[in-house]
């Protein structure tokens, strides 16, 4: 049975001539995660510090 990438499964990998490889570091960095609550973190540890101080 033929398969649909049997034509180009077995090509050499491309590798530029213009443009360096990319570190693994930028590489990883690029799928780390991101804040979309900018400020979020911070602002519950304020509301922690506001409750512990109010049970004292």
């Amino acid at each position: 049975m033929k398969n649909n990438y049997d034509d180009i499964i077995n090509l050499p990998h491309h590798i530029s001539k213009k443009h360096p490889q990319m570190s693994m570091e930028s590489r990883a960095a690029q799928f780390a995660p991101y804040s979309t609550l900018t400020g979020y973190e911070d602002l519950v540890k304020e509301m922690a510090k506001k409750v512990n101080e109010e049970e004292k």
